[in-house]
C-alpha cells in the first residue's frame, strides 16, 4: 500500500467510526428524552431544531477553519471537544438528571462534531483527478452510510442490554480512537508531503469541474439537500413518537425504522458505480418528488407495512440527493475545506427549518394529529418550487 492510500484507508477509517459514534448518540439522544425526562413529539422536535441551527452556523465557521488552519487541527480540536462533553453526559445521566444540561452537553458535542464532517470530506478528496474524485465521493458515502445503517440498526439493542450508559460511553469510546488515529494520519500525511516534494518540483494542477454547468447543479444541490435533511431530522426526532404509536420497543424500533438507512447505502453504491446521473436534471428532480412523498407516508402511515414499503422510497430518494451535493461540492472548487462546510451548514439548515415547523405546527395545532407532517411536507413542496425557479433561470 503506498503512503497516498495508507492516508486515503486512515481517513475513511476515521470517517466510518464517527459516522456510528455521532448516529448513534444523536438518534437515541431523543429516545433518552422521551424515557428520563417524559419529551413528546413536540419537544424532541424543538431539540432537534435548536441542534440543527447550532451545527448549520458552526459548519459554515468550521469548514473555513479547516481551509485556513489545516484539517489536522480541525480533527484534533473536534475530537476533543466532542470526547469532553460525552463524557461530561454521562456524568450528568448518572448523578444530576438535568434536561437542560443534558440537552447543553448534546449542543457542545455537536458543535465539536462540526469541525469533523467537512474536514473528512474535504481530506477524502483532496489530491484527486476529475477521473478519480467520483470514486472517492463513493467510497466516502458506502463508508459512512454503512456505519451509520448499522448504528441505528443496533442501537435499540445496545440500550436494551446495557442501559442508557451505553449511549455516552460507547460513542466516548469511538470518539478517543479517533483522536489517537488523527494523530496517526497527522504522521503519515508528513511523510507523504515530504516524499511527494522530493519527487517532483511541479506545483499541482487546480482542479477543473467535469460540466460547465457545475455551478448551477450546486446551488440547486445546495437547495435540495437541506430539504432532505427537513425530511431526515422531523422523522428521527419523531420516532420515538411512531415506535409509541406502533408500541414497538427501542429494540425493535432499531430494527424496523433503520431500513432506510439501509436503502440510502445501496443507492450509494449504486450511484458510485454508475454515473450517468451527474449533471442530469431529471435524476434530481424525481427524487425530490419522491421524497415529499414518502415522507408523508411514514409520518402519517397507517400501520407496519406501509412504513415498510415507504422507506424504500425515502432511502433511495435521499441517496441521490445527498450524492449530488457532496460530489458537485467536491467537483466546483478546489477549497474543498470551506465548500464542505456549506455543504454540512445546508443540512445544518434542515435540521432546524424541518422540526422548527413540526414543532410549531403541533403547538398552536394540536388537535390534528398529523398537522406536523403536513405542516413539513407543504415547506418539502416549496423547496421543490425553488428547484424548478433555480433550473428555468438557466436554460
Amino acid at each position: 500500500m503506498t503512503p497516498r492510500q495508507k492516508i486515503k484507508f486512515s481517513c475513511f477509517m476515521i470517517e466510518g467510526l464517527n459516522s456510528f459514534g455521532t448516529v448513534f448518540y444523536f438518534n437515541y439522544l431523543y429516545f433518552l428524552m422521551r424515557d428520563e425526562f417524559g419529551f413528546g413529539n413536540k419537544r424532541n422536535l424543538a431539540l432537534a431544531a435548536c441542534l440543527g441551527f447550532v451545527y448549520a452556523f458552526s459548519a459554515w465557521q468550521t469548514g473555513k477553519f479547516a481551509q485556513r488552519r489545516g484539517y489536522f487541527s480541525a480533527l484534533k480540536l473536534g475530537f476533543t471537544i466532542m470526547a469532553v462533553f460525552l463524557a461530561a453526559g454521562l456524568i450528568l445521566h448518572l448523578f444530576f438528571k438535568s434536561a437542560a444540561l443534558q440537552i447543553l452537553a448534546a449542543i457542545v458535542v455537536n458543535i465539536g462534531m462540526c469541525f469533523i464532517w467537512p474536514t473528512l470530506e474535504a481530506f477524502s478528496s483532496d489530491g484527486e483527478s476529475a477521473e478519480q474524485l467520483p470514486r472517492m465521493v463513493g467510497i466516502y458515502n458506502v463508508v459512512w452510510a454503512t456505519t451509520a445503517a448499522l448504528a441505528f440498526f443496533i442501537g435499540g439493542t445496545l440500550i436494551h442490554l446495557f442501559g442508557y450508559e451505553i449511549l455516552f460511553t460507547l460513542p466516548l469510546v469511538v470518539v478517543l480512537t479517533m483522536l489517537a488515529l488523527t494523530f496517526r494520519l497527522q504522521c503519515q500525511s508528513v511523510e507523504m508531503a515530504r516524499e511527494a516534494l522530493e519527487a517532483s518540483s511541479a506545483p499541482p494542477q487546480p482542479h477543473q469541474p467535469s460540466s460547465p454547468r457545475a455551478n448551477t447543479f450546486l446551488r440547486m444541490a445546495w437547495l435540495a439537500n437541506p430539504f432532505a435533511y427537513i425530511a431526515i431530522q422531523t422523522l428521527i426526532a419523531v420516532i420515538p413518537g411512531i415506535a409509541a404509536k406502533f408500541h414497538m420497543s427501542p429494540m425493535f424500533t432499531g430494527f424496523v425504522c433503520s431500513l432506510w438507512y439501509f436503502v440510502r447505502l445501496g443507492a450509494f453504491a449504486a450511484l458510485w458505480h454508475w454515473t450517468a446521473w451527474h449533471y442530469r436534471f431529471r435524476w434530481l428532480v424525481a427524487s425530490f418528488i419522491i421524497l415529499i412523498l414518502s415522507f408523508a407516508t411514514i409520518l402519517m402511515s397507517p400501520n407496519l407495512m406501509v412504513l415498510i414499503v415507504a422507506q424504500i422510497f425515502l432511502g433511495a430518494a435521499i441517496g441521490l440527493i445527498y450524492y449530488s451535493s457532496l460530489f458537485y461540492s467536491m467537483d466546483a472548487s478546489d477549497t474543498r475545506g470551506e465548500h464542505g462546510g456549506i455543504h454540512e451548514a445546508a443540512i445544518g439548515m434542515g435540521n432546524c427549518v424541518g422540526p422548527a415547523v413540526g414543532a410549531l405546527s403541533l403547538q398552536f395545532l394540536p388537535q390534528y394529529a398529523n398537522s406536523g407532517a403536513i405542516a413539513v411536507s407543504l415547506l418539502l413542496v416549496c423547496g421543490f418550487g425553488g428547484l424548478l425557479a433555480i433550473w428555468k433561470n438557466v436554460k
